[in-house]
């Protein structure tokens, strides 16, 4: 029997459904393209320790080991082995707590290795699916819409994130706050905020506060545009999830004055040229006099992306953006602050400080808790790419020959935007495919594969975070599953250190060695300390892969 054709309604149903399907797989492969395939075996481990994607995946594979073999706890994020008193949960190693809990669940039936391949392909296709979803808001056509997605999921904001601050690339979380907050109809917003910001909450606390400025932005907005406090009042269940989800990921676990690792906020700002440095991402542009700190490329758009706005601009019909702009004023203005944010009290243009003013310590210090400020240019960027797709998309019209000109203009501008960005992209691969399988010992001598068996814990002396020989100390230490202090945490509470250090040296000036505690010794002046306490007869002091090291008790056991 024939099959009835398809009606325009279930035709159109259908291509909706493969185009949603395309911009998904399309943003997965922007991942794969990036770093390749080979992170998406979770037993394969040599790019992460090899060391040419830097310091961090080691601290995420690490503090991993040790929590995976951990018995759960609560909250379930504590990580005492990883750090010993310096320690305090999974969240402040930035491994994407959410994953981390979820990996460790899966231990009885599947042991995870490494997750974080994986997470990033599934981030790049959340970015595309949620930008899909953003678009539907004002892009009537799938395949323009499905083109425009895309452009969502291969640009630099997002990739540039895969070099490894892998958390951050939950920059799909943005284009979910965004769409809460442009949608017309706000049935569930409270539920969808509280899923929003409580799932983020246990990814990333950056794109978290970039989250709940677009929260309060849209609770006080609406409430603005009722003249009515209901839709604020309807918020309340928002803070007590955050709450709850930032203490499973062990937030709250550090106490005291937190100490930020690295620069302090100011040092790490968006500089107003960022956008357009193509830096070591773009091809077809030139990089540009600009910042070189640590988030430099961060912010780079892309030539198509870049493109796309000009156009936008360009064929805005006069008179269109003021009614928006004041429809959304309060978003706006959050945009906005988040950009201030970003720009910081130190503003830069093309490399150069133009102005640079003192803040209150007060706000310095809160501000140090998000020291890294170029990030908070995300939500502009991201908002004026669904702008300039919106704009494009109502100039160019609904009938068929303006729906044909703007998949042609989206398909071209998504083509270059892929051909340009290839310099930032080929870096990548090449660092991950220049990783062998399995990474080299940093520590080869035979020494510590004895000191492995002896030793139940090993220590840096004197204590730091971030200090020197962490990184061979804890790649030794993890998967043996011994304890250190040897760790990078993003943030460490500094009367911790202070308290260890003391009894450290008190330990030392007195030579009472705390028992099973292979000692590696930093500075000149702990060496002195065990030079004149050590025993020669019983305890080991020298040199082995160019660091010191005291095993008391070596000789005696």
């Amino acid at each position: 029997m024939a099959l009835p054709a398809p009606t325009s309604a279930s035709a159109s149903l259908v291509l909706r459904r493969v185009m949603a399907l395309v911009a998904v797989c399309g943003g997965a492969l922007a991942a794969l393209a990036t770093l390749g395939p080979r992170i998406l075996d979770i037993n394969d481990l040599g790019w992460l320790l090899h060391g040419t994607l830097g310091p961090d995946p080691v601290a995420y594979l690490s503090a991993w080991t040790y929590y995976a073999r951990s018995p759960w706890s609560w909250p379930p994020t504590l990580n005492p082995d990883y750090g010993l008193e310096l320690s305090s949960a999974i969240f402040y190693v930035d491994a994407v707590p959410l994953g981390a809990m979820l990996a460790k669940a899966l231990r009885p039936w599947v042991e995870i290795a490494q997750y974080w391949g994986p997470w990033m392909v599934l981030s790049a296709a959340l970015q595309a699916g949620l930008a899909w979803r953003l678009l539907g808001l004002a892009v009537p056509d799938p395949v323009a819409r499905a083109l425009g997605a895309l452009l969502f999921a291969w640009q630099p904001l997002l990739l540039n994130r895969m070099g490894g601050h892998f958390a951050l690339v939950s920059q799909w979380a943005l284009l979910w706050a965004l769409w809460l907050c442009l949608r017309p109809d706000p049935r569930r917003q409270a539920l969808q905020w509280a899923a929003c910001l409580g799932i983020v909450a246990m990814l990333n606390p950056y794109v978290m506060a970039m989250c709940g400025g677009l929260w309060a932005a849209d609770a006080l907005g609406r409430a603005l545009r009722a003249a009515s406090p209901r839709p604020l009042l309807a918020q309340w269940p928002v803070p007590p999830v955050v709450a709850g989800a930032l203490w499973l990921a062990g937030y709250f676990t550090l106490g005291g004055d937190v100490l930020p690792m690295g620069v302090h906020y100011g040092h790490s700002q968006f500089d107003l040229t960022a956008p357009f440095d193509a830096v070591e991402w773009g091809w077809l542009l030139p990089a540009l006099p600009g910042l070189r700190h640590w988030e430099a490329g961060g912010s780079y758009l892309g030539a198509g992306t870049l493109l796309l706005l000009v156009l936008a601009l360009v064929l805005a019909p006069r008179g269109t953006l003021r009614p928006l702009l004041r429809r959304h004023a309060v978003l706006v203005l959050a945009l906005a602050g988040m950009l201030a944010f970003a720009i910081s009290n130190h503003v830069a243009i093309g490399g150069r400080i133009v102005l640079e003013f003192d803040l209150p310590a007060p706000i310095l210090r809160l501000a140090d808790m998000l020291r890294a400020s170029e990030r908070f240019f995300w939500p502009l960027a991201y908002a004026a790419i669904f702008a300039a797709i919106a704009g494009l998309s109502h100039r160019m019209g609904s009938h068929r020959p303006g729906i044909i000109r703007l998949r042609w203009v989206m398909a071209g501008l998504l083509a270059l935007q892929v051909v340009d960005i290839q310099a930032g992209m080929g870096r990548f691969r090449a660092l991950v495919a220049a990783a062998p399988a399995v990474a080299a010992e940093r520590l080869p001598d035979p020494f510590w594969a004895e000191a492995g068996r002896r030793y139940r814990r090993i220590r840096a002396v004197p204590a730091e975070n971030f200090g020197t020989y962490w990184e061979p100390i804890a790649r030794f230490a993890a998967p043996r599953g011994l304890p250190t202090d040897a760790a990078y945490h993003s943030r460490v509470d500094p009367a911790a250190i202070a308290a260890l250090r003391r009894r450290t040296l008190a330990d030392f000036t007195t030579g009472r060695w705390e028992p099973g505690t292979l000692y590696v010794l930093r500075d000149a002046v702990t060496r002195r300390l065990a030079e004149a306490r050590i025993d020669p007869a019983r305890d080991l002091l020298g040199q082995r892969d160019g660091l010191w090291v005291l095993a008391p008790g070596w000789y005696g056991r």
